[in-house]
């Protein structure tokens, strides 16, 4: 399941999401969430997800990235999806087990609420899939910055925001190393019971840390001989600046809020 985690991975690819602006990105993808949270019929929702498979296919990255990025998060929409089948009333009653029943509304609000965390999970991979880790920081800062006059530290957010998404497929290939050292001295990993697993986690989850806090150091090392001073004065190799296709894009996202505000889908 590690292995399947995408968030924080970057897939270089030649695709009109790949060339917008960083900036104009997360300003889409934050609308993109909104709409999601506007539509409230299934119709929507097969707009919505319409729409969705078409960026997927514009990225053009594999579809199986996608997929991969709902399997670390599959117990938490089942547990949704169970959630409100047994605990929202309303409806015809559709499963009675004497001690616990499925009425139709906590199964339509639990298929609802499924949708919409697919949709979400497979819209925060688009971004990151689709902008480097560097993009993705000076698309957050920039767009941070007007908070400075407030005393908001917009480049050291927007640097350790980038750092923990960087940081999340280092320490996945990192655990599946130890995993299989570990593996390899004898231990078990999937035997036993709940107890039993948590403690055979142990000689993982140590060495895990100890791993983790010293790349910490070592980048915190690497950032002072480089004279590292935050955002004061910085210079960037890659200057951001818009161009016809962002605003294109936005132009065509705001017509679709507008498409499904005025259809009540």
């Amino acid at each position: 399941m590690l292995k399947d985690f995408t968030l924080g991975q970057y897939y270089p690819a030649d695709s009109f999401l790949h060339r917008l602006d960083p900036r104009m990105k997360i300003v889409l993808i934050f609308l993109y969430v909104v709409l999601i949270f506007l539509v409230r019929t299934f119709l929507g929702f097969l707009f919505i997800a319409a729409l969705t498979f078409l960026l997927i296919k514009s990225s053009r990255i594999p579809p199986r990235h996608f997929l991969k990025s709902l399997r670390p998060v599959f117990i938490i929409i089942s547990f949704t999806l169970l959630l409100h089948a047994f605990f929202t009333p309303g409806g015809e009653v559709l499963i009675d087990m004497g001690f616990a029943t499925v009425e139709s509304q906590g199964l339509y609000t639990g298929v609802f609420m499924t949708l919409r965390l697919i949709l979400l999970v497979i819209t925060t991979s688009l971004l990151t899939l689709t902008t480097s880790p560097v993009a993705l920081t000076d698309g957050v800062e920039y767009l941070l910055s007007p908070l400075k006059k407030i005393g908001l530290p917009a480049h050291e957010l927007a640097m350790m925001m980038t750092i923990s998404l960087r940081f999340i497929p280092i320490l996945i290939q990192e655990s599946e190393k130890i995993m299989k050292a570990q593996q390899a001295r004898g231990a078990d990993f999937s035997e036993g019971n709940i107890t039993q697993r948590a403690r055979n986690m142990a000689p993982l989850i140590v060495p895990l840390f100890v791993s983790a806090f010293r790349r910490a150091d070592e980048l915190a090392t690497a950032m002072e001989v480089r004279c590292y001073r935050g955002g004061e004065m910085r210079t960037r190799l890659h200057e951001l600046k818009y161009t016809r296709q962002d605003f294109y894009a936005l132009a065509i996202f705001i017509l679709i809020i507008i498409f499904v505000l005025v259809s009540r889908i």
